[in-house]
């Protein structure tokens, strides 16, 4: 996949979304084996699009901010704020 099939990827999740199209992440299967770009390449093909997909009936929308946070201080606060309240 081209930097610039995964924009088009990227800008197609952030418009009408149909759902009958995601792929549920759950039956996505990857050999563990294969070497890691090859993992990459079979996990994008199964998925075929990695912004927009379903975790069983939920559907996940990604957006990453190049300026932003990473996701483990994200998640580093939202654990600190349970376990404050």
């Amino acid at each position: 996949m081209t930097l610039e099939g995964l924009k088009a990827l990227r800008e197609a999740a952030d418009g009408e979304i149909d759902r009958s199209t995601l792929v549920d992440i759950n039956t996505v299967k990857v050999d563990t084996s294969l070497p890691v770009k090859e993992r990459i390449e079979q996990f994008a093909e199964q998925i075929r699009n990695p912004y927009c997909f379903l975790c069983g009936d939920v559907v996940v929308h990604l957006e990453f901010n190049e300026n932003g946070k990473e996701l483990k201080e994200h998640m580093k606060n939202y654990f600190i704020s349970c376990k404050r309240g």
